[in-house]
C-alpha cells in the first residue's frame, strides 16, 4: 500500500502545473503584447511572422546601430547565441524594400528557484505562511499557494483519500504571504508554494503542525506604575493580544523582563496572570519593562517582546528627608563661616555596617582592657593582704612564749 504523502505531493504538483500551464497559454497576462521572454545564457530565436519563405529580411535594434555581437539571421529569424542582459531591447524585422514587418521586445531572465517558505500561527484558528524567492529571475513572477490537511484517522482516509485541499489565500496588501483560515489546532497540513514565471515554475512542499508553529502576537496595553509608599515596587499590567481568541481551553502564559535603564542585564519573571508586582526595583531609578506570551501548554514559541514601557519607583521618604536635612545644614555652616581653604576633615563615606563593625570592635577591646585592669587589681590586693598577715604572726608567737616563761603566781 502506497503512502498518502507521495500521492499528496503528486496531486499538489499536478495542480500547480495545471495552473502554471494555464498561465503560459495566455502570454499577454505576463506583460504587454509583443513581448518575448528568453532564458539568460541560452540561444534565443526571434521570428519574423510577416516574412514570406525565402524572402530576404533585415533585422534592426532600436537605439543601436548594430545588432549584438555574434547574432545571425537564419531563415528569416534572428538568432542571439548565449543571450545576456545586454541583449535585451526592442527588435524589428523589415522586408527587402525596408518596410516594417514585425516588432518584438526581448526580456531575458532565469527559471524560478525553489522558494524559501516559513509558517507561523498567531492563534489556534488560523496560520500564515510567507516566502521569498531564492533566485533573482529578472522576470515577472506569480505564486500559486495551496494546502492539504493530512488525514490523521482511518475514517478520514476512507472518506477522502486525498484529504481536504484548498487555497492558501493571498492578501494583495501583504505580498509574499498567504493564510489558511479555520485550521485545526491538532492537525497537520502540507503547503505547496509554487513560483511561476514566463519560463517555467518551481515549488516547495512544506509539512506544518499547528502545535509547532504557534507563536502569539506580543501582549498589548502594557502599563507600568509606581506604588505609593513602596520605594522598591512597580505594578505592571497588560492585556491579551487582540489576535488571540479568549477561550477557556486555550490560555496564554507570560514572561516579564525588566531592568534599570542604567543597567544592561535583565531580570525575568514568568506568570499566568495579567499583572505582576516587581518587588526588587531600585528606588529613584527609571526602569524599562517588556512582556511576551506563549501558549499555556508550552506549545510553539514565545512571542516577540512587546513595546517598552517605563516608570520610576518612588523614593524612600526617610532617606530623602535625611539627605535634605544634611544638605541644608551643610549649606548653612558654609554660609556662616566662609573659607577659601578646603575642608581639612575627610568626608565620611563609610557604610552603616562598617560603622557597626567598628563599634563592636571597640566594645570588645574595652572589655578586655577592663578585665585586665580588674585582674591586676585583684592580684595586687591579694599580695598586700598576704604581706600583712606575715608581719602580725611573729609578734603573736613572742607574746605567747613570754607568758609561758613567767611563774604562775605572777601570771595570776
Amino acid at each position: 500500500m502506497r503512502s498518502s504523502i507521495p500521492g499528496l505531493g503528486r496531486v499538489m504538483v499536478f495542480l500547480a502545473a495545471a495552473l502554471a500551464s494555464a498561465s503560459f497559454a495566455i502570454p499577454e497576462d505576463w506583460g504587454e503584447e509583443g513581448v518575448q521572454y528568453g532564458q539568460l545564457g541560452t540561444d534565443v530565436n526571434l521570428s519574423c511572422p510577416g516574412v514570406r519563405a525565402g524572402s530576404p529580411v533585415q533585422w534592426r535594434r532600436a537605439g543601436a546601430t548594430a545588432l549584438p555581437e555574434g547574432s545571425a539571421v537564419q531563415q528569416g529569424s534572428l538568432v542571439l547565441p548565449g543571450a545576456s542582459l545586454a541583449s535585451m531591447g526592442t527588435y524589428s524585422c523589415h522586408g527587402e524594400d525596408g518596410g516594417l514587418l514585425h516588432t518584438v521586445s526581448l526580456r531575458l531572465g532565469h527559471l524560478p528557484g525553489v522558494p524559501f517558505v516559513s509558517c507561523r500561527a498567531s492563534d489556534y484558528e488560523n496560520f500564515s505562511c510567507s516566502w521569498t524567492s531564492t533566485v533573482e529571475t529578472f522576470l515577472p513572477t506569480r505564486y500559486i499557494t495551496t494546502y492539504r490537511k493530512k488525514s490523521l484517522t482511518g475514517e478520514e482516509k476512507r472518506r477522502n483519500r486525498n484529504g481536504h485541499m484548498g487555497l492558501c489565500l493571498q492578501d494583495p496588501s501583504r505580498p509574499g504571504t498567504c493564510t489558511v483560515h479555520r485550521s485545526e489546532f491538532w492537525s497537520s497540513y502540507r503547503l505547496n508554494i509554487t513560483e511561476v514565471n514566463p519560463l517555467g515554475f518551481n515549488y516547495r512542499l512544506l509539512d506544518v503542525t499547528m502545535q509547532a508553529i504557534i507563536k502569539p502576537d506580543p501582549p498589548e496595553g502594557l502599563v507600568v506604575e509606581p506604588i505609593p509608599l513602596a520605594p522598591r515596587r512597580l505594578h505592571v499590567s497588560w492585556k491579551y493580544p487582540s489576535s488571540w481568541p479568549k477561550e477557556p481551553h486555550f490560555q496564554l502564559r507570560f514572561r516579564l523582563q525588566y531592568r534599570p535603564i542604567i543597567h544592561r542585564s535583565w531580570s525575568v519573571v514568568e506568570t499566568v496572570n495579567l499583572s505582576e508586582v516587581i518587588t526588587d526595583a531600585f528606588a529613584g531609578l527609571e526602569h524599562v519593562v517588556q512582556v511576551s506570551a506563549k501558549d499555556f501548554l508550552d506549545a510553539g514559541n514565545w512571542s516577540e517582546w512587546s513595546a517598552e514601557a517605563r516608570a520610576t519607583p518612588v523614593r524612600d521618604l526617610a532617606s530623602t528627608a535625611s539627605e535634605e536635612t544634611t544638605t541644608d545644614a551643610r549649606l548653612e555652616s558654609l554660609a556662616e563661616e566662609p573659607s577659601q581653604a578646603p575642608n581639612p576633615e575627610p568626608i565620611n563615606h563609610s557604610d552603616p555596617l562598617e560603622k557597626m563593625a567598628v563599634l563592636v570592635s571597640l566594645g570588645i577591646f574595652a572589655f578586655f582592657v577592663l578585665a585586665a585592669v580588674l585582674v591586676i587589681t585583684i592580684l595586687i590586693w591579694l599580695r598586700v593582704r598576704k604581706h600583712g598577715k606575715d608581719k602580725t604572726k611573729p609578734n603573736f608567737l613572742v607574746a605567747a612564749t613570754h607568758l609561758k616563761a613567767l611563774p604562775k603566781a605572777q601570771i595570776l
